[in-house]
C-alpha cells in the first residue's frame, strides 16, 4: 500500500470521527432528523478533511487555495451524494440500523471514489 494511501486513510478515519461525533452531537443536542443531521455532518467533514489532505496527503495543488477548496468540495459533493444515498437507502429500507452504522457502510463504499477523484482532479497527482 502507497505511503499516500496511507495517509488518506488516517484522514478518512479523522473525518469520519468528525462525520459521526457531529451526526451524534446533532441528533443528541438539537433532536433534528438524521437525513437533515447527516447533511449538516458531511459539509462540515469536507472542510476537515479539504485541510487534512492539503496539509498531510497530497500537499497543496498549483492552484489557488479557493480553487482547489471548490474542486475538492464538487469531488466531496458527488462522493458524499453515493455515500448520503447508501446511508439514506439503509435508513429506509433497514429501520432498525443505527444511524452510525448506516454511515459507516455508505462511507466504506464511497472510499475508493473519494481517493481517486481527489488525487486526479483536485490535486493533480
Amino acid at each position: 500500500m502507497s505511503r499516500r494511501l496511507m495517509k488518506f486513510l488516517v484522514v478518512g478515519g479523522i473525518g469520519f470521527i468528525t462525520d459521526a461525533g457531529v451526526l451524534m452531537l446533532l441528533l443528541w443536542w438539537t433532536g433534528a432528523d438524521p437525513f437533515t443531521a447527516r447533511l449538516i455532518a458531511i459539509a462540515i467533514t469536507l472542510q476537515v478533511t479539504w485541510a487534512l489532505n492539503r496539509r498531510f496527503t497530497f500537499g497543496k495543488s498549483n492552484r489557488h487555495a479557493a480553487v482547489e477548496n471548490i474542486r475538492y468540495s464538487g469531488v466531496g459533493i458527488a462522493t458524499s451524494l453515493f455515500n448520503y444515498l447508501i446511508y439514506s437507502g439503509l435508513l429506509v429500507f433497514v429501520p432498525s440500523i443505527p444511524p452510525v452504522a448506516a454511515l459507516t457502510i455508505g462511507s466504506a463504499c464511497a472510499t475508493a471514489f473519494s481517493y481517486t477523484g481527489y488525487a486526479k482532479l483536485v490535486f493533480g497527482r
